[in-house]
């Protein structure tokens, strides 16, 4: 068997596709392992908001690779727009969280001063209602106040996506679609031969396992302990209404196109994708407090998509020790750190290391004994 592909990313989701191409962009010969739409795919349940406030708090090396990532997404969004022709959306500006009691801007007052003393290089400030609504002129009576992050923004999940997939294959790479990955074998001179569902194998000489749930069953035979969750999250879209919002939030996001999405929810389902009517209203109600004009406004669809959670709800950057050349890729932040992932560790993966990642975020960490 031929040594085959530089590099097989193995999973065609936002992690595995950012990653593919930054090894592409890099000079690798790469080989991208999409399931397809059959898979359970957190973009399309993906709010799609790059969100740096209050991420990483009492986990200093997540809170820096985020505001990292918050840092490359400029960057990211023109390369793609430039390489791709395909716009991902992205608008910066910052981010408001919103607050409807004393108690929550009580919170927001703490997360700022964590983040201060963990050393977070990001400008966070606490708004008041006059403040805000300088900003949202809408705002319901019931909003106290606000968070407001420099560093926050929001992308199309979809769009981001698709430029990584069309960029994977501009750059000279391979995307395979419709390929689901059954077994993974490391070959006794170097290099590894992946088994598909439909028979087919192909060498790679390095791998990345980024296939999200997928991943559990295969870091097992790469001898990597990777227990994942699924966990649901539901979206409602509204139909297209005057802009109102030119900031994303926690809860709400106008999409360019006019659209509003109201989300934030978090079930634990199983790997259920439906959708329920008692969480629909409870969306459309906090909707409703923050903006009442949205009380008006038209409900289009709603949807449902599972997240990807480890137990610590923490990425996992990981080597195999006994399979060098093999690594595993997992996170639930995928629209956030798109931007890391694809600028450093891309091409740090194309050259067999996980660079820059944290090294507190290896998988061992779900090995050890609980006493």
């Amino acid at each position: 068997m031929t040594a085959g592909h530089d590099l097989a990313v193995i999973g065609g989701g936002l992690i595995g596709a950012a990653i593919a191409w930054g090894a592409a962009r890099s000079g690798a010969d790469v080989l991208l392992l999409d399931e397809g739409d059959i898979a359970l795919r957190a973009a399309r349940g993906n709010f799609g908001l790059v969100w740096l406030q209050g991420k990483g708090l009492g986990h200093p090396d997540y809170m820096h690779w985020s505001i990292r990532a918050g840092r490359l997404w400029p960057e990211l969004a023109r390369l793609l727009t430039e390489e791709t022709g395909i716009d991902p959306e992205w608008r910066g500006g910052g981010g408001l969280n919103f607050c409807l009691s004393e108690a929550d801007l009580a919170a927001r007052r703490e997360m700022i001063a964590r983040t201060a003393d963990a050393g977070g290089e990001i400008d966070i400030r606490l708004l008041d209602r006059a403040e805000l609504r300088a900003l949202a002129p809408g705002i319901g009576p019931e909003v106290l106040g606000a968070s407001l992050s420099d560093l926050d923004g929001e992308a199309n999940p979809l769009l981001t996506l698709r430029a990584f997939h069309t960029g994977v294959q501009r750059q000279g790479g391979t995307l395979r679609s419709n390929s689901r990955v059954q077994s993974l074998h490391p070959m006794a001179g170097g290099g590894f031969r992946i088994g598909l569902a439909d028979g087919a194998e192909l060498p790679a000489q390095r791998l990345v396992l980024a296939a999200g749930l997928g991943s559990e069953t295969l870091a097992a035979q790469l001898g990597l302990t990777l227990p994942l969750r699924p966990e649901r999250g539901q979206i409602v879209v509204t139909e297209r209404v005057a802009p109102f919002l030119h900031h994303p939030t926690n809860t709400i996001r106008q999409t360019r196109d006019g659209t509003v999405l109201l989300g934030s929810s978090h079930e634990d389902v199983g790997f259920s994708t439906g959708t329920d009517i008692a969480t629909i209203a409870r969306l459309c109600n906090t909707g409703a407090r923050l903006f009442p004009a949205l009380a008006e406004a038209r409900l289009m669809r709603a949807w449902g998509a599972v997240r990807i959670l480890t137990p610590d709800g923490l990425p996992v950057y990981d080597g195999a020790p006994d399979h060098p050349g093999a690594f595993v890729v997992t996170c639930h932040s995928g629209v956030t750190l798109a931007s890391v992932h694809a600028l450093d560790l891309g091409p740090a993966l194309a050259r067999g290391r996980l660079g820059p990642a944290p090294q507190t975020m290896r998988s061992s960490r779900f090995a050890l004994s609980p006493d």
